[in-house]
């Protein structure tokens, strides 16, 4: 009986599960028995400080204010910053179907290392392998339950745990988070290759930090220097989503775990992409 052959030519269908075209292909790891989640948007960013869960909080924040059912996965095992923000000082309980997240005021669920932890400041000394295990984890033995949308808080750069998320959840979009620096376009380009090897859709970039603007005039600073993003943008193909100015307003809501209460309308054209996959 002949052989079926896949699109490598060179191989049948007994060796197939070999097969070299097949070699980066995610297998993906089951969700939670008890969860149903419609769309998967991962934030990264190519390097820390660009305020990457702030960005993360905001989206989740503008989702949840139009009705929509919202959830965070806190991938940055070691340097989590999403239950600080919300004001979450619960600890996250289980029962017979996984792992019970725990929600914001907004009524956001989360699910952080910090609320398992036997305090915020406990710190994760962890290797690699052990992190991305327990990011699997979060996808598989969570009950997130009906939601419209998981937010996937990503650590920065390109390391175990991005490569884990990519390869073991169905991430329908990213978006790339960077700060107006020199930097910058080898920051996103980073990130976007990383997306583009994954095969990933990058759906824009957002520049956090953008300016600061005068109470008295008005004026635009820009305090970290010109922006480029708009230039990278262009050269990548890809939209720029937002440019989010520095409000300390926004900062001490973060600070006091008041980020529920937050409003950030730099981030509109944002949620609107995200509505339309």
């Amino acid at each position: 009986m002949e052989q079926k052959q896949c699109s490598n030519s060179s191989c049948t269908e007994e060796s197939c599960a070999n097969c070299p075209s097949k070699a980066n292909k995610p297998v993906f790891e089951d969700l939670n028995g008890a969860s149903s989640i419609k769309k998967v948007i991962a934030v990264v960013s190519g390097k820390g400080g660009v305020g990457k869960s702030f960005v993360t909080s905001s989206l989740a924040t503008e989702l949840a204010a139009k009705g929509y059912k919202v959830g965070i996965l806190d991938a940055d095992i070691t340097g989590p910053s999403i239950p600080k923000m919300f004001g979450l000082n619960k600890r996250a309980v289980g029962n017979e179907q996984g792992i019970i997240p725990i929600e914001t005021k907004n009524g956001i669920k989360v699910m952080s290392v910090n609320v398992l932890l036997d305090s915020d400041d406990t710190p994760v000394l962890w290797r690699g392998p052990v992190i991305a295990g327990a990011v699997k984890q979060f996808w598989t033995d969570v009950v997130w339950g009906e939601l419209d949308y998981l937010l996937i808080d990503m650590p920065p750069g390109t390391g175990d745990v991005p490569l884990t998320v990519f390869q073991s959840i169905p991430v329908d979009g990213i978006v790339i988070v960077t700060a107006p620096q020199d930097l910058v376009k080898m920051i996103v380009k980073k990130a976007f290759n990383m997306a583009e090897q994954m095969k990933v859709p990058v759906l824009g970039l957002v520049e956090n930090y953008s300016y600061l603007e005068c109470p008295d005039c008005g004026k635009k600073i820009n305090v970290f220097g010109k922006s480029g993003i708009d230039e990278t943008a262009k050269e990548l193909s890809v939209n720029v989503l937002g440019k989010i100015p520095i409000i300390s307003e926004m900062a001490e809501k973060a600070d006091e775990g008041q980020f529920d209460t937050i409003s950030n309308p730099y981030v509109k054209e944002a949620i609107e992409i995200i509505e339309k996959l």
